[in-house]
């Protein structure tokens, strides 16, 4: 899925008029409806709806929302705000429908006065402001906001919350922003969304579809993307009935030291799963019997030294390399990793203390190979890129990185983020809170080796590992609940997620 900015949405708007072609109160109706559907499914309709609805295009929804909520039986009262502004065009034209209709309660918000009491147990529906909002809220839009704040109801929030830019809410008064409990967007999720300072006012979103012309977003360009089930599956290889092991690349991963054995045993379990046909684990000499009796299937590269990675192997047999899980950063380690940076191999991927010691030793950062996967978390990309005061920042940031050193960065978290030297950004779709555990980072890197050793190339690696890596940890929250989940769970459960994608 592509995704865009509010800008480029209502182009997208118009487009679709211009297109299809439909009216824009047509087009206003069509997405009300869908709002309507969604609360009348999911919330019923025993409780009062208290709207507060602004002068622009998304308080007109709102309106329109009240009067089929109204006809489905619902106890409706709307709170108009027009902020000292005309009501004009469709939001006009939906409060006449609803005078005439004459089936909900209409109140004006003209001073702080006129804010009304709300009570828990009350919903509120949210549409003061749109996406086309460009400054943050003052005044008595800000009153009408801290009081639906404070009130304690259930707050459904049209398209966006109130008061939420739609992309860089560095400026933001964060103050005078609706938390929604819910947030019902039309079309497509905007950026702001996926920035996790703002799941305080965004709370769970659903994308509802209102029938934007194909053309239309096929027409608008956009280095954004939203990671499918079905741009995942077109991705994926079929085996063939005569390949064999070799067929399916020989994977190096370098991983383990003394106290941390337990990350290359994930990662080599998660590499195979993954569907490698040869797997080479490189450990120190004390992980020998570790790996041995763990995981049977892997075969073993061990080191000279007793606890740490110290030296490169020959790499001539291997399709794939990764390394960083579980590494240390010791002395020896440090001028192993500067080894096998110069040896250029063409398919790398870097996690963990691989990180760790290229951001103490950021000259090596030129070594990287072109396409190279880093998948660092936050913290292991500020002490790779600088400090970032919030996300939107900081993504700024990891596009400059991915351009200059020529790599992929993977930014594990709630809405990994993974961004190309071309300028492209994808955002996963998959995953769950359960996930935030000891060792999933390393099943996210063997997973991706084992797809890069495949043949696959690094931009599907890195893709298909994000999502499966997701798909997988949902699977596993489904079986064991998010609190009690650990990383092997996720590796047990790549069998059951790749059965969802071939």
């Amino acid at each position: 899925m592509k995704l865009f900015t509010c800008k480029q949405i209502a182009e997208i708007d118009q487009l679709t008029m211009k297109l299809e072609p439909i009216s824009s109160i047509d087009l206003m109706e069509r997405a009300s409806a869908q709002v309507a559907d969604w609360i009348i499914r999911h919330i019923g309709t025993t409780q009062p709806v208290y709207f507060f609805a602004g002068p622009g295009n998304n308080g007109g929804d709102a309106l329109a929302v009240a009067r089929m909520l109204a006809w489905a039986g619902l106890k409706c009262t709307v709170f108009l705000s027009t902020f000292g502004r005309e009501l004009k065009g469709d939001p006009a034209v939906n409060w006449q429908r609803l005078e005439e209709q004459n089936k909900v309660l209409l109140k004006r918000i003209d001073s702080e006065n006129d804010i009304p009491e709300i009570y828990v147990g009350t919903i509120v529906i949210d549409g003061l402001f749109g996406s086309g909002l460009n400054k943050p809220l003052n005044g008595l839009a800000k009153k009408i906001v801290e009081k639906i704040n404070q009130s304690g109801a259930e707050v459904i929030s049209i398209d966006i919350p109130s008061g939420l830019f739609g992309e860089d809410n560095s400026g933001n008064d964060l103050s005078g922003i609706i938390k929604a409990s819910q947030t019902l967007t039309f079309q497509f999720p905007k950026l702001s969304f996926f920035f996790s300072e703002n799941d305080q006012f965004v709370g769970e979103w659903t994308v509802l579809p209102i029938g934007l012309h194909p053309e239309a977003i096929d027409q608008t360009e956009s280095n954004f993307h939203f990671l499918t089930k079905e741009s995942i599956s077109g991705k994926m290889m079929k085996r063939t009935k005569f390949s064999h092991k070799g067929t399916y690349g020989h994977a190096l991963l370098i991983a383990g030291s003394y106290g941390k054995m337990g990350a290359s045993v994930l990662a080599s379990k998660a590499c195979l799963r993954a569907g490698v046909g040869l797997l080479t684990s490189h450990i120190p000499k004390l992980g020998y019997e570790i790996i041995q009796n763990s995981v049977p299937e892997a075969m073993t590269s061990i080191d000279s030294s007793e606890t740490a990675f110290s030296e490169v192997p020959d790499l001539t047999s291997f399709s794939a390399i990764g390394i960083g899980p579980g590494l240390g950063k010791k002395a020896e380690t440090q001028l192993a990793l500067n080894t096998l940076l110069q040896a250029k191999c063409p398919k790398l991927v870097l996690d963990a203390d691989a990180l760790n010691i290229l951001s103490e030793n950021k000259d090596w950062l030129h070594l990287l190979p072109e396409n190279a996967i880093l998948t660092p978390h936050p913290r292991e990309f500020e002490r790779l890129a600088g400090p970032s005061v919030h996300s939107f920042q900081r993504l700024q940031l990891q596009l400059l990185f991915s351009a200059e050193y020529k790599v992929i960065v993977v930014l594990k978290g709630a809405h990994s983020c993974i961004t190309f030297p071309d300028g492209r950004v994808f955002f996963n779709s998959t995953g769950n809170p359960g996930m935030a555990t000891a060792g999933s980072g390393d099943v996210l890197t063997g997973i991706i080796l084992g797809l890069l050793a495949q043949n696959y190339t690094p931009e599907d690696a890195a893709l298909i590992g994000v999502y499966l890596h997701g798909l997988t940890g949902d699977l596993a929250a489904e079986k064991w609940g998010g609190q009690a989940m650990i990383a092997s769970d996720i590796v047990d459960q790549l069998g059951s997620a790749f059965l969802q994608l071939v």
